[in-house]
């Protein structure tokens, strides 16, 4: 190994020394909605996958978000890991399914997970987490930059384009495109980016549009640069074989199957 290869080696332990011994006494919450065809299935592999390797050493609130017929996994949490889970109006599943989880989770947001947490991911089930996924993520708004998308010319990403939608991001302008599976920050933060999604579907609606949740995400980090990017490596599709600049996948997720 090259000198220059150690000294950036060291220079990163030392930076994430550092960045573990700030957030030593925080607590994290994770969010994860699970509904449909294969959502018990992808629901067990999540969990434990999580369990092992989400913030290992801090406090996790895990709060999963299931209908009445899903069979909740038989897990023993780790150490300092809770599990809470919550059961979505019935009523409600005619609707969006991001819709319903996003509403759901800033009505518990309100209610009691800003006076539980720190910060809050809120993550699609259909992940599995393959390695540490730690307070290097951490910030007050996270954004997940999209695998695919990542490594394609900026003109060719899918925003929203048509004008009268509240997810327009007109020709010319954006920066990166953020991926839709994972998301994090401060409660408030995620309650501000609900607040929005949940006023630009409205609007949508009046005009006669559907826009989909990762197209409003996307504009609202237009308007809201988030202050922490997460690499590919951190929601990696499988479709695909990592590309030399992808070393360590930390989460996986497969595009192929739909919940």
């Amino acid at each position: 190994m090259n000198s220059k290869r150690m000294l950036l080696l060291v220079l990163f332990a030392f930076s994430l020394m550092l960045v573990e011994r700030y957030f030593r006494n925080i607590t994290v919450g994770l969010a994860v909605f699970a509904t449909g065809r294969f959502a018990e299935e992808y629901l067990r592999l999540f969990l434990h996958s999580a369990n092992k390797h989400f913030m290992t050493g801090y406090r996790v609130i895990f709060y999963i978000m299931v209908d009445a017929f899903l069979q909740l996994p038989d897990i023993e949490p780790s150490p300092l890991r809770t599990f809470k889970a919550f059961e979505v109006d019935a009523e409600r599943w005619w609707l969006d399914g991001s819709l319903v989880y996003m509403k759901s989770l800033g009505e518990h947001i309100t209610s009691h997970i800003q006076d539980e947490v720190d910060f809050l991911f809120s993550m699609a089930v259909n992940q599995v987490f393959q390695n540490e996924f730690g307070v290097e993520t951490l910030g007050p708004l996270v954004a997940q930059l999209h695998a695919w998308w990542y490594f394609r010319n900026t003109k060719n990403f899918p925003y929203e384009r048509r004008p009268t939608s509240a997810a327009c991001i007109p020709f010319g302008q954006g920066d990166f495109y953020y991926g839709s599976l994972t998301v994090g920050g401060t409660p408030h933060n995620i309650l501000d980016f609900i607040e929005e999604y949940l006023n630009g579907v409205i609007h949508d609606i009046k005009n006669g549009l559907n826009s989909t949740y990762e197209k409003h995400l996307n504009k609202y980090f237009y308007l809201n640069k988030p202050t922490k990017l997460l690499s590919p490596e951190y929601s990696w599709d499988l479709a695909f074989s990592p590309p030399p600049q992808i070393q360590y996948v930390k989460v996986a997720h497969d595009s192929h199957r739909k919940l």
